[in-house]
C-alpha cells in the first residue's frame, strides 16, 4: 500500500477517534446542594466493569482532583483545594463533603475503559438564606402623608426577593449572578390585606408573613384618626364661639333698639 494512502487512513482513524470522544460526552448534568452538605457525583461505572483508571477533574482548566486505580484500589487526591473533603468509592463515583460555595463549577470524569465515557456535572452550592426583614417607612409632603412597607435582605446571591399576596407574586426582583453579593429591597404601599415576603433560590426559601396594617397603623390610620378627632374638636370650638358671638350680637342689637325706643318716647311731646 502506498505510504500516502496509509497516512490518509491513519489520519482518518484519528479523526474518528477524536469525534467519538466529542460526541461521547454526556449531557451536562446540573446538581444543586446547600452549603455544608455532601454530594455524590456518579462516575457511570459499575463494580463489574473493567476500567483500570478513573479520573476526576474540576473547573474550566480541567484540574485533576481525584483518581482511582481499580487494579490495586489506590486513590489519589492531588488538589489541595479539596483537602480531606473528597471520597472515591469502588465504582469511581466522587463524593464532596462539607461543600462550600467555592466548590461550584464543572466536574468531569474520564475512564480508560472507553474513550467515549465522559460524564460532566455542573455543581452549584448555595449558601443558607437569611430571613428577610420587613419595616415601615412614612412618606410626607405638603398635601398628604402615606406609609409603605419595605422588605429587604442583605449579602445574598443568585436569589429572588418577592412580595406575595396569597399564593400570587405581587412584585419581585432577582440577583442572577452567583458570584455577586447584593442588598435587595422591595417597597409595598399600605393596603388592607395580608402579604408575605419571600427570598428564595432553586432549592430553598425563607418566608416572613405579615398583616401590613400592623406596621402601617402608626403612620397612617392612627394619624388619620388622631388628626380627625383634633380637627373635629377645633371645628366644634369654633362653631361654639361663632354661636356665642352671634347670640351676643343679637342681644346687643335688641338692647340697643330697646334703649333707642325708650329715648324716643321720653323726648316726644305729650298729647
Amino acid at each position: 500500500m502506498p505510504k500516502k494512502i496509509f497516512d490518509m487512513i491513519i489520519f482518518f482513524c484519528l479523526c474518528l477517534w477524536s469525534l467519538s470522544g466529542v460526541f461521547g460526552v454526556d449531557e451536562v448534568k446540573s446538581v444543586s446542594v446547600m452549603e455544608g452538605e455532601s454530594v455524590t457525583l456518579n462516575s457511570g461505572e459499575t463494580e463489574t466493569q473493567t476500567a483500570d483508571l478513573i479520573m476526576w477533574s474540576f473547573g474550566q482548566n480541567n484540574s485533576l482532583i481525584a483518581k482511582i486505580n481499580r487494579q490495586n484500589n489506590k486513590r489519589e487526591f492531588p488538589n489541595e483545594r479539596f483537602r480531606d473533603r473528597l471520597e472515591l468509592d469502588q465504582t469511581g463515583s466522587l463524593t464532596v463533603t462539607n461543600t462550600r460555595t467555592t466548590d461550584s463549577g464543572l466536574y468531569t470524569v474520564r475512564s480508560t475503559r472507553s474513550v467515549t465515557l465522559r460524564n460532566t456535572f455542573n455543581l452549584t452550592v448555595y449558601a443558607p438564606l437569611p430571613v428577610p426583614v420587613i419595616s415601615s417607612k412614612s412618606l410626607q409632603n405638603s398635601s398628604s402623608s402615606s406609609c409603605s412597607l419595605v422588605c429587604s435582605v442583605v449579602n445574598v446571591s443568585h436569589v429572588t426577593l418577592s412580595w406575595y399576596k396569597g399564593n400570587s407574586v405581587f412584585s419581585s426582583m432577582s440577583v442572577s449572578d452567583l458570584r455577586s453579593l447584593s442588598d435587595l429591597s422591595l417597597h409595598l404601599e399600605c393596603l388592607d390585606d395580608s402579604f408575605s415576603c419571600v427570598v428564595n433560590n432553586p432549592i430553598s426559601n425563607q418566608t416572613l408573613h405579615l398583616n401590613n396594617t400592623q406596621l402601617c397603623q402608626p403612620c397612617s390610620e392612627a394619624s388619620i384618626h388622631c388628626c380627625g378627632f383634633t380637627e373635629a374638636v377645633i371645628r366644634l370650638a369654633l362653631s361654639a364661639l361663632v354661636g356665642v358671638a352671634t347670640v351676643g350680637v343679637l342681644v346687643y342689637d335688641i338692647r340697643s333698639r330697646s334703649l333707642q325706643q325708650k329715648k324716643r318716647e321720653q323726648t316726644s311731646p305729650s298729647n
